[in-house]
């Protein structure tokens, strides 16, 4: 092998990892754009913090302080991105975070556990 072919070689690898980088980015960025917003973030940390299946929307909302209709709109598009999921009980949803990367994340943030 020449020195041309390991410099190729070498651009080649630098080229794969920035293509890496890019969809790894492309990836996160509806997450983060979720996570953009007041509202839905308070709900995951909430989430984060309770475990899975402990509160009612009404429950999230009240403790979030926002209206339950704020709430229902928020854990919808949640739901519907496959962040958190919703179960339930008797009449009523009960909400867990799902999305293992927002679980780590929240924790990079400093969200802890109830239990």
């Amino acid at each position: 092998m020449t020195g041309g072919d390991g410099h190729h070689h070498a651009q080649d690898a630098q080229s794969d990892e920035l293509t890496h980088l890019c969809i790894l980015s492309d990836d996160w960025a509806d997450t983060f754009r979720l996570l953009g917003d007041p509202t839905r973030l308070r709900l995951l940390t909430l989430l984060h913090y309770e475990g899975p299946g402990t509160l009612s929307m009404s429950e999230l909302a009240d403790r979030a302080g926002v209206k339950t209709a704020t709430a229902s709109a928020a854990l919808r598009l949640l739901t519907t991105s496959g962040i958190v999921t919703a179960t339930r009980d008797g009449r009523m949803m009960r909400y867990a975070l799902t999305d293992e990367r927002v679980h780590r994340l929240l924790h990079h943030l400093g969200g802890t556990h109830a239990h």
